[in-house]
């Protein structure tokens, strides 16, 4: 079975400061062609533009924490869609402040939306799911900041089992069976003749996990939220030359990314949210593989399999 497509493209890899190639964050996931915006920074709707992403295909927003950086593109969004003639609901989740904030916006301006915006409230202070499909799940979890701040967990649920296309063609199977042999019982035929499921079925690609860590200095909390992940995005602000302006700042040197990548045990690291300090961001890499080898660097543009 071939695994559904399941993405990271990048839209923002700055941090606070935009420069002229690096705009605020922003990432857009594919889960079998189910879109999720993560992130909304400042010119968000321009990057969907250039990358050739119709912005009506997203109808889940997360917002980590409510730094400008990482949601100041949302009303930009919204109003665009509202201009478009969305009919369909836009659901926001996100700190509490978010749907204050951008109903004080659509007052100011006397706009009436189209569409119907849905916000769901985030709890910065502990994990839980947020939500759920009959295939993905989302899961929030604490993370560390000036102010509160969550990271994310895109995960994908257990597939049932695919039935061979041979045995069907060959046993006229009862469909009553049918839901049992995908959750992996034998079959037993009306002979009494016994089917082993692993020799009628075919295993489902095993699922996979993003996590997006936004804002948050290192820590032991956060190593064992992202345990296993397949891919972690992970903010590297600064290199271990400003390890303590890391610290103060409640940000993460390239290093403390890796060392949580590779304490939680995951499959790959991207590394985003960069300094405008830094033009160049191979010392940023180095860092990092010198700590946890399978990382890369966030890049405007580029899309990433989970």
């Amino acid at each position: 079975m071939q695994a559904p497509v399941f993405s990271a493209t990048i839209l923002g890899s700055s941090a606070a400061t935009p420069t002229s190639t690096r705009n605020p964050s922003a990432i857009l996931l594919n889960m079998d062609y189910k879109y999720y915006l993560v992130d909304c920074g400042e010119g968000t709707q321009i990057q969907l533009r250039r990358m050739h992403i119709k912005l009506q295909k997203i109808n889940h927003v997360f917002i980590s924490h409510l730094h400008g950086d990482h949601f100041f593109g949302v009303i930009g969004l919204i109003s665009t869609m509202h201009l478009m003639g969305r009919d369909k609901e836009l659901h926001l989740f996100g700190p509490p402040r978010l749907e204050e904030i951008v109903q004080l916006q659509l007052e100011a301006s006397l706009t009436e939306l189209v569409y119907p915006l849905v916000f769901h409230p985030t709890q910065a202070g502990k994990e839980e799911v947020i939500y759920e499909s009959d295939i993905h799940f989302v899961k929030s979890f604490p993370l560390e900041h000036r102010i509160e701040t969550t990271g994310f967990i895109f995960g994908e649920k257990p597939r049932r089992r695919k039935i061979d296309k041979a045995f069907l063609l060959k046993e006229d199977v009862p469909v009553p069976w049918m839901m049992r042999i995908k959750d992996g019982a034998d079959y037993v035929s009306p002979s009494g003749v016994v089917y082993p499921n692993a020799e009628i079925t075919k295993q489902p690609p095993a699922p996979r996990t993003f996590a997006y860590c936004s804002d948050t200095r290192y820590s032991p909390d956060v190593v064992q939220y992202v345990q296993g992940v397949d891919l972690l995005y992970h903010e590297a602000t600064f290199m271990e030359e400003l390890k303590e302006a890391a610290r103060e700042k409640y940000h993460s040197t390239a290093a403390q990314a890796a060392l949580t990548a590779k304490q939680a045990g995951a499959k790959h690291l991207l590394l985003g949210h960069f300094s405008a300090r830094y033009k160049k961001l191979d010392g940023i890499l180095g860092e990092a593989k010198a700590v946890f080898e399978n990382t890369s660097l966030a890049k405007e543009g580029e899309v990433t399999e989970v």
